[in-house]
């Protein structure tokens, strides 16, 4: 069974960073495709970042260039570095693999992780 457990959310303040992880257990990460999502307080859950297993990268225009998305596979983790937070980058940011269907950010996962809360405040 895979399981996906993200870590690294906290409180920081505007223009701020952070570096979320996703590590995966249960599953060889060499072959699986990683996105990250979040879900703002009160809204819907969007997806942001993508990496395949040939490591190309993918971002939503609303995290293009303030967002990194790498993989380390050796160590069957995935990170994404935030750079220069904003309040709206608030929410609860997951991970899941075993995309299928469409584009990325509107495929059906398989696995999805519990979140971890990033909150963007002064």
């Amino acid at each position: 069974q895979v399981q996906l457990v993200e870590s690294g959310g906290d409180l920081v303040q505007p223009g701020g960073s952070l570096r979320l992880s996703c590590t995966i257990s249960g599953g060889n990460l060499d072959y699986k495709d990683i996105a990250w999502f979040r879900q703002p307080p009160g809204k819907e859950r969007e997806g942001i970042s993508y990496i395949t297993p040939s490591r190309l990268s993918y971002y939503s225009p609303s995290v293009k260039g303030r967002f990194t998305i790498s993989r380390d596979n050796a160590k069957n983790t995935v990170h994404l570095q935030i750079h220069s937070l904003r309040p709206e980058d608030t929410g609860l940011y997951y991970c899941a693999t075993g995309s299928y269907g469409s584009n990325w950010w509107e495929a059906k996962y398989d696995y999805w992780g519990q979140g971890t809360q990033v909150t963007v405040s002064s």
